[in-house]
């Protein structure tokens, strides 16, 4: 005897009414399906998009309001520092700087520098506002591709909680469907044991 084949009918739950094998859970189901896909692409377009608006707004808002300031070193920064687990090598490193900020107050701070450099170098460090540091803005092209990542991520991440959702109402419908059949079954089953051929 050969192995049996399955046969897949596509759009047997979407078919006229009049369909015996078609239950009404099968109908709810096609329709859950439906509303799931067209929710997690809409839900995934709009999460991304809204994403990566924030994020170009809040990096244009940081470059707009930092303030490129001049510092001199206090202390020799210290060499580049090597990572010994990825190999990478650190071209900045933290160190002492003072500066002062446009009403003559002066502030003493830690900031990223050029490793290496001696003290009573100058360096550039950004500020907000109050003169308090800030780290350096990214640039229009970092900035762009940030807020692309994370409207990826943010679409990705909102279409797959829509589609868990969907797939969670048709383990519901599926579940009561079955609990359904159970009882049906409960009353037809004892019938069919007693024909005889």
């Amino acid at each position: 005897m050969g192995k049996a084949r399955r046969t897949t009918v596509l759009g047997w739950r979407w078919r006229r009414r009049d369909n015996p094998l078609r239950r009404h859970s099968d109908r709810a189901e096609a329709w859950v399906v439906l509303a799931t896909w067209v929710l997690a692409a809409a839900g995934a377009i709009a999460a991304g998009l809204a994403s990566a608006l924030v994020i170009e707004d809040v990096m244009a808002r940081s470059r707009a309001e930092g303030r490129e300031v001049s510092a001199v070193l206090l202390e020799t920064a210290p060499a580049a520092l090597r990572d010994v687990s990825t190999g990478a090598t650190y071209t900045h490193v933290r160190a002492k700087v003072r500066w002062t900020d446009g009403e003559g107050t002066v502030h003493i701070d830690r900031a990223s520098v050029r490793a290496g450099a001696d003290a009573g170098a100058t360096a550039t460090v950004w500020t907000d506002g109050n003169g308090h540091l800030i780290p350096t803005p990214m640039g229009p092209t970092e900035a762009e591709a940030r807020a692309v990542l994370t409207g990826v991520g943010a679409a990705v991440g909102g279409g797959l909680a829509v589609l868990a959702g969907g797939r969670l109402v048709r383990l519901r419908i599926e579940r009561r469907a079955t609990e359904l059949w159970a009882r049906e079954w409960e009353k037809v089953g004892p019938r069919w044991g007693h024909r005889t051929g």
